[in-house]
């Protein structure tokens, strides 16, 4: 029985180094497999000083207590306005626990929200460097990390729509051109087949490389500049070849000529931009084109055609970050954060209607040099380093896209409803989002009666006493309009300014068209009126100022002449008698034409 017993001893320790040996040959596989799959979360800390590098290794198991201390030190930090350490810190705790998704937020926060701020606003392109940073840091880092997280895509998107979006900042207007003229090159002035062919790019580099069609163009241009020899590089080098083709050997720019207006240039062009939009703004042109369709403005023509949304707009990407948080959590996710990212795709809706229409012009030189206000005061945290030749030489104006409505009116009754039919939703939400939508209709109805479309106005008015009763509503729409506009012009704001003026000097080209001058001449009166009162209130607000009157009256001519809810012979009349009467608004329209001509020629 003894010898039995040994033997089985000896067989069960024979088989288990056996196991501990096959265990062990397989080890370094396994470890690659989770480094690649990203499963590691115990990677040394770089320029962490010798006591916490020695604390994390040591502790093994008790990382989890070394990250409370830290997260505890970083609060602190923020507290007493230490914002640059606080950043170090989160730093170190996103390395030590990369599935923590809260201090992902906090350091993106932290470094779009307080960092960039710390900065004098006459420094714009280094605010706009740790706003960047802050969602560059989301989008790049944390989410690939966290991508179930909610709390991430929402964050996020609320840097798109509020930090970017909104007029919180000083350098807010620097932030927008730098978003638009980023996405411009590979967007522009696109159409739903412009989208289309982007989603259905090849998505891989050796895709297109064996594309025999593709294929010589490709050859032709390594051949011609080193520049294209590294495949890697390929890509983001022919797109800085069409926009700059001064960094690159005369050569490269000839092939491109050469090859102007082929099947070639055409489906390498579209997979520079779809894999730029997919590898660096991580953006799925599919998604884009499903937006597109769900949340673009309407055709005119067609009002069951959505058109593209404007993607130089950031409230077009906190849109798309909102929605693809809430595909990635559940569209039904009723967390306290998916009830903020339903919120902002509506607020961003709300938005793309109020101030939807981005129009960048160039500034004289004597306004550029005073854009951010007066050089910083000596003492400040940050020396003035900006050269006058570095600093934007362009402005930005954004006006109402009247096209906008019927997605956001879409949008908001189908969250209404949804939040209705829902018991675990909390009373407040729902109630904020009726009185949203309420607020909307009431600015909507203003704006489109301001705009010539009474009868559409009369329509939404409708809607409007139907779905909240209140005697404010039971008077006619003249009179609630007039109304309105006594209460916007009590509590005049930037956007309650722009939508005023802008929609009295296209209703005034309406009347013009219809020539009735003298109700022409009254609305332009008052245009200017309700511009003079605005700017005498806010002269010392760069921030949140107004362009020149006769850029605003400039860009309501065009909103007019591109609104096809107006017949075509009137808007044809208009152009018409501009040409006779008014040849100065003439000769502006023919340089947009040949601007947008040569634009398109160059895209080719």
């Amino acid at each position: 029985m003894r010898w039995r017993n040994t033997i089985i001893l000896a067989v069960c320790i024979t088989f288990a180094a056996a196991l501990l040996i096959t265990v062990g040959m397989h080890l370094d596989f396994i470890n690659t497999q989770r480094q690649d799959m990203k499963l590691i979360s115990n990677e040394p800390l770089e320029n962490a000083p010798p006591s916490l590098a020695f604390a994390t290794v040591a502790m093994g198991a008790f990382r989890g207590l070394v990250v409370d201390i830290l997260w505890m030190r970083a609060d602190k930090l923020k507290e007493q306005g230490q914002f640059f350490d606080a950043k170090q810190l989160a730093e170190w705790i996103t390395t030590l626990q990369p599935r923590f998704a809260t201090v992902w937020e906090f350091q993106a926060w932290n470094m779009a929200y307080n960092i960039s701020v710390a900065i004098p606003a006459n420094q714009p392109d280094q605010r706009w460097h740790w706003v960047k940073n802050g969602y560059e840091l989301l989008r790049d880092q944390g989410i690939p990390l966290n991508p179930k997280s909610i709390l991430l895509y929402r964050e996020l998107a609320r840097i798109f729509q509020h930090k970017i979006g909104s007029a919180s900042d000083d350098a807010h207007k620097y932030y927008k051109i730098q978003l638009a003229m980023a996405m411009e090159s590979l967007i522009g002035p696109a159409d739903n087949e412009y989208f289309k062919a982007l989603a259905e790019a090849p998505t891989h580099w050796p895709q297109i490389v064996n594309d025999a069609n593709v294929a010589p163009l490709i050859a032709a241009l390594k051949a011609a500049d080193k520049a294209f020899a590294d495949d890697g590089k390929f890509v983001s080098n022919y797109l800085a070849l069409r926009q700059n083709p001064a960094r690159f050997l005369p050569d490269a720019f000839r092939i491109i000529d050469s090859f102007r207006g082929t099947k070639a240039l055409k489906k390498l062009d579209i997979f520079a931009k779809a894999y730029q939009l997919r590898t660096v703004w991580k953006l799925d042109p599919l998604l884009m084109q499903q937006l597109n369709k769900t949340y673009g403005p309407i055709d005119w023509n067609d009002p069951n055609t959505h058109l593209p949304l404007d993607w130089m707009h950031p409230d077009t990407h906190a849109i798309y970050w909102a929605v693809k948080g809430l595909q990635t959590a559940g569209s039904e996710d009723l967390s306290e954060d998916g009830i903020h990212a339903d919120r902002i795709v509506n607020h961003s809706l709300q938005n793309l209607f109020r101030n939807g229409k981005i129009f960048i012009y160039d500034l004289p030189a004597d306004q550029t040099a005073n854009l951010y206000g007066p050089p910083p005061k000596k003492g400040m945290l940050i020396k003035d380093t900006t050269q006058e030749t570095t600093r934007p030489k362009k402005e930005i104006f954004l006006r109402p896209d009247l096209r906008m409505f019927k997605p956001y009116n879409i949008s908001a009754l189908d969250r209404i409803e949804k939040y209705e039919n829902t018991k675990a939703i909390q009373k407040g939400s729902l109630e904020s989002l009726k009185i949203g939508h309420r607020n909307m209709l009431k600015n909507a109805i203003f704006s489109f009666y301001q705009a010539g479309h009474s009868h559409q106005a009369e329509k939404m008015y409708k809607q409007l006493r139907q779905l909240y009763p209140s005697d404010d509503f039971k008077v006619p729409l003249v009179i609630f309009v007039r109304n309105r506009l006594r209460e916007e012009l009590r509590n005049i704001g930037l956007n309650n300014a722009k939508e005023i003026v802008a929609l009295m000097l296209r209703e005034s080209y309406f009347r013009y068209a219809l020539r009735d001058d003298d109700e022409a001449f009254g609305r332009e009166k008052m245009a200017k009126e309700v511009y003079q009162h605005y700017k005498s209130a806010y002269s010392d607000e760069h921030r949140i100022d107004l362009p020149d009157f006769k850029v605003l009256r400039y860009l309501a001519l065009i909103d007019f002449l591109n609104d096809r809810q107006y017949p075509l012979n009137l808007r044809l009349n208009l152009r018409g008698r501009i040409k006779i009467e008014r040849p100065e608004l003439a000769e502006l329209l023919e340089q947009q034409e040949k601007e947008l001509l040569k634009q398109s020629e160059n895209d080719e």
